[in-house]
């Protein structure tokens, strides 16, 4: 992707359901499950470069010792960082204790991150400061092991205004406005009302006792609570009211584990357990990857269903939470951000690349034989792959209707000549990576931003050749017309067609990509370009004035009417407007771009119909009233997320 765009956090956890020494005895270290986090955390590193942390909870540690830990990093690189600390104390009890074995008796009761049970998080921030509060897992401790918590998620909702009201309405006094903060006191909410609950009970059925011997003491109470606690019970009263995309995982101080997700299932979980332990994480090919399981072995997690692992007992259960609605998982998930090894993405990137060539063909008007193809790097590259195997079987059409034409005499180079016609390769654009973390701060792009990318000179006839180069995306087309244009054009090609293997992004999303200000989607930019120009502004204003309405009505999430915006035009409309406006000044080349029809995208991607940010249609109410409030801060030239401020 040429755009920088932020997304969805990373969340992992692992419960190791024998003591450490198994693990110390049969993989080699009692630290087996702290690495393995490590590798998880390490594998899904593009999902998080804002911050990182770390949790953990030890089970059945002697009274007075410490039972949990929890460590968060923001200094970049903020994982390699936070594993460096989490190795400091390791390394101290090395050299303090030269002639000790660190054997798992050891570390259990000495260092701090020896647990069973183990929480991990790498943080993408959406909006708001990156600083050490923002950072997950969020905890809310107590003295009482049944009522501490610790949170870390995959998450945004859109309705923090209600949900902040809500716990107010609860007595509590919110510290932050933030889903983060509504999200871990409503859970805690209820925890602390399961914990008083059980408590009377247990202390009730005490009381009925009329022998002694079986009564039981607060002590022994806190234990049955502790066996009772049922998670899945406590999130079907904390997300009543929740809207957004979330997945949610958790660690109660006993050491019970919990990992929830929507009821639209928009964000990814997948899980797998055995005799030794369970881990869940937001990829399936890190799960994979780390743990060596072939892809089939790795399951889902349904919508509207939470996995729980008890403490006491190893029972893992799935069960829902909460009603289930259509499934809309996101598939700009599979476009870009997930790691393109897993092997059904893989699949379906290639599939948008094949799915595209009609457009592609068209914008050459079928001039093949002077065009090079290429790929702006690097999540591109396994559609490019696609397009030209598709191309390639287009050229093997036209070569046997070519060699059935020819004569039975024909003269061998005609033939040669004939099976010689290729698909031209070449990788035109190089991404400079070493630029990528210096760049980060957007204030710094503009003057920066035109160094990221290199290119590959003599692979092109000048004046001759076309260049086509596939993307994954174009969102916002800062890069695309402050860079990569400006480079091709150095080239000299005859025609430049940039293509995006995903259709127009028309709308803000508000379940965690950073693309909630509609006024930045360039597709957006050019629907109101259009209306200017063909004397349709009305269309804005009566946009306008009709979400103004339904807001004063508490009707926001009933039609999402901004699409009224592009229902003039065409696809193609717009996307030549896209390439008029993303043209730099001054520049000659002629420029197509050409978007992935919608109607594509189902075919390419069938599991995944989340396409909100491309079709408007949002699989929860909170959705479409972000989009329509998105609109009016646009129109009311309010630089700010829609999500940032409560809507009623």
């Amino acid at each position: 992707m040429s755009d920088k765009i932020k997304h969805e956090c990373g969340v992992a956890i692992i419960r190791l359901l024998k003591p450490l020494a198994h693990y110390e005895k049969e993989y080699g270290s009692a630290l087996w499950g702290l690495r393995k986090m490590y590798l998880l955390l390490e594998k899904m590193r593009n999902r998080g470069q804002d911050g990182a942390g770390f949790g953990c909870v030890k089970l059945d540690m002697p009274t007075g010792m410490p039972y949990h830990a929890r460590i968060r990093e923001i200094e970049s690189p903020p994982l390699n960082n936070l594993f460096k600390r989490i190795d400091e104390p390791f390394i101290q009890l090395k050299q303090k204790y030269p002639d000790t074995p660190l054997d798992s008796d050891f570390l259990k009761i000495n260092y701090e991150y020896a647990g069973e049970v183990m929480i991990g998080h790498l943080r993408y921030g959406t909006h708001g400061k990156n600083n050490m509060a923002a950072c997950h897992p969020v905890s809310r401790m107590n003295n009482w092991q049944n009522r501490s918590l610790m949170v870390a998620g995959n998450f945004n909702m859109t309705n923090v205004g209600e949900l902040i009201e809500k716990l107010t309405e609860l007595g509590q006094h919110p510290r932050y406005s933030t889903d983060t903060e509504t999200v871990l006191e409503k859970i805690g909410h209820f925890l602390d009302e399961e914990n008083k609950e059980l408590y009377a009970y247990f202390k009730e059925k005490s009381n009925a006792e009329t022998d002694p011997d079986k009564k039981t003491t607060d002590a022994q109470i806190a234990n049955l609570i502790s066996q009772e606690l049922d998670m899945c019970k406590i999130l079907e009263r904390s997300a009543k009211v929740w809207d957004g995309g979330y997945v949610m995982g958790g660690l109660v101080g006993n050491g019970d584990v919990f990992i929830a997700r929507d009821p639209s299932g928009i964000r990814p979980c997948y899980f797998y357990h055995n005799e030794d332990f369970f881990v869940a994480a937001s990829e399936r090919a890190t799960i994979s990857t780390v743990f060596n399981l072939q892809p089939e072995e790795i399951k889902e997690l349904p919508p509207a269903h939470v996995l729980t692992v008890k403490a006491h007992n190893n029972l893992i259960q799935c069960r829902p939470f909460i009603e289930a609605r259509e499934k809309k998982s996101c598939s700009f998930e599979r476009i870009y951000f997930s790691r393109g090894t897993d092997k059904d993405i893989y699949q379906e990137r290639k599939n948008l690349g094949r799915f595209v060539i009609p457009k592609i063909l068209e914008a050459l008007d079928y001039e093949l034989a002077n065009t090079v193809f290429s790929f702006i790097p690097n999540t591109a590259e396994i559609a490019f792959h696609g397009m030209v195997e598709e191309l390639q079987s287009f050229i093997d059409a036209h070569k046997i209707d070519a060699l059935k034409s020819l004569s039975p005499d024909a003269p061998l180079e005609d033939i040669r000549k004939i099976l010689n016609q290729h698909p031209r390769v070449e990788k035109v654009i190089v991404k400079d990576e070493k630029m990528r973390t210096f760049i980060a701060d957007d204030d710094s792009r503009s003057d920066l931003v035109s160094h990221v990318y290199d290119i590959t000179p003599g692979v092109i006839v000048p004046y001759i050749d076309n260049l086509v180069c596939i993307d994954d995306s174009i969102v916002r087309g800062t890069t695309l017309q402050k860079s990569i244009l400006r480079m091709l054009g150095r080239l000299n090609p005859k025609k430049i067609v940039i293509v995006s293997s995903s259709p127009q992004i028309r709308y803000p999303d508000c379940y965690g990509i950073d693309m909630a200000q509609i006024g930045k989607l360039i597709a957006f930019q050019a629907a109101i370009h259009l209306l200017h120009e063909r004397n349709m502004s009305h269309v804005i204003t009566q946009t306008y004035y009709s979400i103004l309405e339904m807001q004063k009505e508490g009707r926001m999430s009933e039609r999402n009417v901004v699409k009224d915006i592009y229902a003039p035009f065409s696809e193609e409309e717009i996307s030549a407007k896209i390439a008029q406006i993303l043209k730099p000044e001054g520049f000659a080349i002629p420029v197509e771009i050409v978007y992935q029809p919608l109607e594509n995208l189902a075919k390419a991607i069938p599991n995944h119909r989340g396409d909100w940010y491309f079709s408007g249609d949002y699989p929860t109410p909170g959705g479409t009233k972000i989009s329509n409030q998105a609109f009016l801060y646009y129109y009311e030239k309010k630089d700010i997320r829609a999500y940032q401020m409560t809507i009623f």
